[in-house]
This record gives structure tokens, C-alpha cells and sequence, in this order.
């Protein structure tokens, strides 16, 4: 499995031959303006809540690559109504997809599209392939459903929003790592504006005194697990 880094909340993963998009706000970043947009490869585009700063490019890259929208019942029929191809869940529901395994998992947020209809439920992702299982939170406050995760899945990797004012901040996404049981991170949803910035070297340090692996990935940076 290959994680890579677009920006912001955006991560490219390569896993079981498939390439899976997550909340795509690559061309408005302009922390992110090297990324061409166009040779990202997308079979499945998952989205965590329908906030600007997740949803930007899923249109054109949904055009482009006929790729298959993840995401709530209400933003998957949205993008249903559109032509586009998706697949409906709601929080605690599983699908064997061809790569793997998904289970959509409560998060504690709010989610609109920028015209202020409904956007459902924001929720996180808990991905199992490739022996291989991440958790990705997407925007949300520390929760104690965190805890419910590690119940069915050993997790290898979480990716959890780290820049507080808006989700967690580095503290609660400690903690997080403690209920979710997972000690290697990834953090995201930092830097990008003025509101979410972040000291880079505390907040690595603070994980490291807990005994844990804070990964803060350049834009356009990939992992291996």
C-alpha cells in the first residue's frame, strides 16, 4: 500500500492495482501548485464531508477519470444526480470494494456544500488491503467512538487531522492515536490556512514523548507500508 500527499486533507493511495483519491483539494492549494492534477490516477475517489476545501476537484477529476464517488448516501446520490458514478454508505456500514475492504466511521464535524444544502453525515474511513489497514478520520473532534475502531481492526497507520480551530488539534489527535491504537501517524488538515497553522518540530516532539510517530509528508511525498 502507497500513501502519497497531495495537501491539505488530499492523499493519493495505491493499493490492491487500484488508485484511491481522498478529499481532493489539490488545484485551489496553492501550497499545492506543483501537483498537475492531471496525471493523478483515480478508480475510486473517496470523500469525507463536502466542505470546499475536500470537494474542489472531485468534478473534474470524477470527469476525467471516471472514477467511482465513496462517500455518505446524501453526497453520493448529489454526484449521482450529476452523471457521476458513486457508491453510497452511512456510518458503521462496510463494503468489500475490489481493492479492499471500507468501513465508513463516525466523525465529529459539520458538512455543507458551499451553496449550504445538506451534505449529510461527515464521516472517516477505515480501509483494510493488502494485509494492510489505515484509518483515515477526516475532519473531526476527538471522539470517544474512536475507541470502537481497534474492536474489529488492528490499524497500521492513521491519518488524522492535526491544526486545530476547526477538528483536532495535536493533543486530541494524541489521544486519538491512544483509543484507535495506533502509534504510527500521519497528520493532515494543518498549514494550509492562517487559522490551522502549526509548529512542525513541537508537534513532532510531542508525539515522540508519547513514544509515537508523527509523519508530516511534503506535498507530493509518498509512504510505503
Amino acid at each position: 500500500m502507497k500513501i502519497t500527499f497531495y495537501g491539505h486533507s488530499s492523499l493519493g493511495i495505491e493499493v490492491g492495482g487500484k488508485h484511491i483519491l481522498v478529499d481532493p483539494y489539490i488545484s485551489a492549494n496553492s501550497k499545492a501548485s506543483y501537483i498537475n492534477i492531471n496525471e493523478i490516477k483515480a478508480d475510486y475517489i473517496l470523500l469525507t464531508h463536502v466542505h470546499f476545501d475536500h470537494i474542489h476537484d472531485v468534478e473534474y477529476i470524477a470527469s476525467r477519470t471516471s472514477a467511482i464517488i465513496v462517500s455518505n448516501y446524501e453526497v453520493a446520490m448529489h454526484y449521482g444526480q450529476k452523471g457521476f458514478k458513486s457508491h453510497p454508505m452511512n456510518i458503521g456500514g462496510s463494503w468489500n470494494f475490489d481493492f479492499g475492504k471500507v468501513k465508513y466511521v463516525h466523525a465529529v464535524h459539520s458538512s455543507s456544500f458551499a451553496d449550504g444544502s445538506y451534505g449529510g453525515n461527515p464521516g472517516g474511513f477505515v480501509i483494510e488491503g493488502e494485509h494492510k489497514n489505515i484509518y483515515i478520520a477526516g475532519d473531526t473532534a476527538l471522539t470517544m467512538d474512536m475507541k470502537l475502531i481497534p474492536l474489529r481492526t488492528k490499524l497500521d497507520l492513521a491519518i488524522l487531522p492535526i491544526g486545530n480551530n476547526f477538528t483536532m488539534d495535536v493533543e486530541d489527535a494524541i489521544i486519538a492515536s491512544d483509543f484507535v491504537e495506533c502509534d504510527k501517524i500521519v497528520g493532515v488538515h494543518y498549514d494550509t490556512f492562517g487559522y490551522i497553522t502549526i509548529n512542525h518540530e513541537e508537534s513532532i516532539r510531542k508525539f515522540f514523548d508519547k513514544g509515537k510517530d508523527l509523519m508530516l509528508l511534503k506535498i507530493g511525498e509518498s509512504i510505503e507500508l
